[in-house]
């Protein structure tokens, strides 16, 4: 009989005893060897499987032993360290054995073969979707729908064009996000996401890359993504896309094309040529998605098929019943475009459990409930400020203003800035607008950031006006002093004396509405796509008389329920820094005011 081994300290018997046996030892000889009861040794055999393992699984579990034998030595050889570097080559073959029995692929085995074609030099492709993710992505995108996103996604199937006018905040971004994803990832699309602005355009970004490690684990980078989805019969792309409104950078590429808020985007008519460019044949997929702005924006005449209409005649000519009762459960209409409205009420049908109306309604105007939430226009025909106007001061902040850096502590540097506060009355909010000075007389005037107050405190509002005088070179501060207006001029002037009091009447009011209206009409005042709650409280705003019918003045509808048009009002504010008064060698121009 052999000698009995001696184990080395901290060994376990039953490792060496596993070893022995897949070497071809019998129980009996084990036992002996190891010092051990043979029963017990036949006790490890059952219960740990050892007559079950695969010959990989065998091969590993003796590497492994013997690697970490080695490592816990105390004073290693040359030799030694020889056979541990030999078995971690070793570990990582079995690795890559294991990988390839996942996947299938040959390049699992021998990662030259995924460099054949490859450049000197050219990276490994970023982003990879394997195949098998794509039943994760499926099982997580119908897990997780409510019922008007899955009308949504039938549509899809069936349509080439979907044309969707829906309710604020109901997950459309996020749905359409996703299908996209789920799209590009199954066929190899590629998908092109439009929207007023480039940042906003990026909210479906988010999406993706969120989605994507939450349900496979996966990092995706880049803008644009490139997916590179890899399968065990073939390999293939797909690249998403996300656009501002730069038609120059946009028209060059070709896939379903996604454009989000379309009624907030200006020259619609001239943006939509383009973008329909993109998914001109026949297997791409156009889908329209909006709030509704007002009746006189361009998009209105694509929604009801005035377009389609341009130049036809006679039987050629559609009518299209845009009414929500028609459109409610989503239609194709004569243009082949699938529309449908969904409003905040139809969401909730739908499953839609996100929403409070009580809350809604105790925070919007009627005028504004209907328009973010029951998809109805916006009508400004009585307003002092029409909806196309304002639209033309909105731009992509992040294309075209370079020296805007809003993720730093000096978005501006040193650049002078202008601040507006108008205060809450009663339950109402209260705004805060600043404006970027224009750099040379008569030059441009930027939005670069509002705030909105619930909090009636104005000790808590006015330490946000010090925050923004920390945050910006500010040169000057306006603020209204009616009513909770007086606490928070109080508590500025501690720490910026020379803040502007503001004592409203009918003849300061028409000076803010004529100076905003002249610096709109000469293109001066600009603001970003995202400031449609800015534009909302602009278009509130009407011309009426004074109580004593002797005078013009302009107001907005407000209540101790609803705040409505503060932001409108602290813009006005911060614009009152620059006098209404024509500067000395301007060219001369008129403005005509109707009564």
């Amino acid at each position: 009989m052999s000698a009995l081994i001696t184990l080395p300290t901290g060994e376990n018997p039953k490792t060496v005893a596993r070893g022995l046996y897949w070497q071809g030892w019998s129980i009996s000889a084990i036992a002996e060897m190891v010092s051990t009861p043979r029963t017990t040794v036949d006790g490890w055999k059952k219960s740990d499987g050892w007559d079950e393992a695969k010959p990989l699984d065998r091969v590993e579990s003796t590497l492994e032993a013997r690697m970490v034998q080695l490592i816990n030595k105390d004073d290693k050889s040359g030799k030694d360290f020889k056979e541990i570097d030999l078995l971690g080559r070793q570990v990582e073959r079995m690795a890559k054995i294991h990988k390839y029995k996942e996947s299938g692929k040959q390049s699992d085995l021998n990662p030259n073969l995924s460099n054949r074609g490859r450049k000197q030099g050219q990276k490994n492709p970023s982003n990879v979707i394997q195949i098998d993710d794509i039943d994760k992505f499926k099982d997580s995108f119908r897990d997780c729908l409510f019922d008007y996103q899955k009308v949504w996604y039938s549509a899809g199937l069936t349509n080439r064009i979907r044309n969707l006018l829906k309710s604020r905040q109901i997950g459309a971004t996020w749905y359409f996000a996703r299908e996209a994803f789920l799209d590009a990832i199954e066929t190899g699309r590629n998908q092109i996401f439009l929207s007023a602005s480039k940042a906003q355009a990026r909210v479906f970004r988010e999406y993706i890359i969120a989605w994507a490690m939450e349900t496979a684990g996966i990092e995706l980078t880049g803008d644009p993504i490139t997916l590179n989805i890899e399968g065990p019969e073939k390999d293939y792309s797909a690249t998403l896309y996300f656009l501002g409104t730069n038609s120059r950078t946009a028209q060059s590429y070709h896939g379903n094309v996604y454009m989000d808020e379309y009624f907030w985007i200006h020259k619609f008519i001239e943006f939509r040529k383009v973008a329909s460019g993109m998914a001109m044949h026949k297997k791409w997929r156009q889908t329209y998605i909006s709030t509704p702005s007002s009746k006189q924006h361009q998009a209105y005449k694509f929604w009801t098929g005035q377009l389609y209409n341009r130049g036809r005649k006679g039987d050629d000519r559609i009518e299209i019943d845009v009414t929500p009762h028609n459109l409610k459960n989503g239609k194709v209409c004569g243009d082949k475009q699938w529309r449908q409205i969904v409003n905040v009420y139809d969401a909730m049908k739908g499953g839609c459990d996100l929403f409070d109306i009580d809350d809604l309604r105790m925070e919007y105007s009627e005028d504004e409930f209907n328009n973010l939430l029951m998809c109805e226009f916006i009508d400004d025909t009585l307003s002092a400020f029409s909806v196309s106007e304002l639209q033309s001061c909105m731009v992509d902040t992040l294309e075209i203003w370079d020296d805007w850096k809003p993720y730093t502590p000096r978005p501006l540097g040193n650049q002078p800035v202008w601040l507006g506060y108008d205060p809450s009355l009663s339950r109402d909010s209260a705004g805060l607008v600043i404006l970027a000075a224009p750099s040379t007389p008569n030059g441009m005037i930027r939005g670069i950031e509002r705030l909105q107050f619930k909090n009636p405190d104005f000790e808590a509002q006015a330490n946000v006006i010090r925050e923004m005088t920390e945050k910006y070179n500010v040169e000057y501060i306006a603020i209204d002093v009616t009513g909770l207006g007086i606490g928070v001029y109080q508590s500025v002037i501690k720490f910026y004396p020379q803040a502007v009091k503001l004592h409203y009447s009918p003849e300061l009011k028409q000076q803010f509405v004529l100076k905003t209206k002249d610096v709109i009409k000469k293109g001066r005042l600009t603001f970003d796509h995202e400031w449609t709650d800015v534009v909302g409280a602009f278009t509130s705003i009407h011309k009426t008389i004074t109580s004593s019918e002797k005078a013009v003045t302009y107001k907005a509808d407000r209540n101790e329920d609803t705040g409505h048009a503060d932001l409108a009002w602290a813009l006005m504010h911060a614009l009152h820094r620059e006098p209404l008064a024509i500067a000395q060698g301007e060219d001369e121009s008129a403005l005509e005011i109707f009564e």
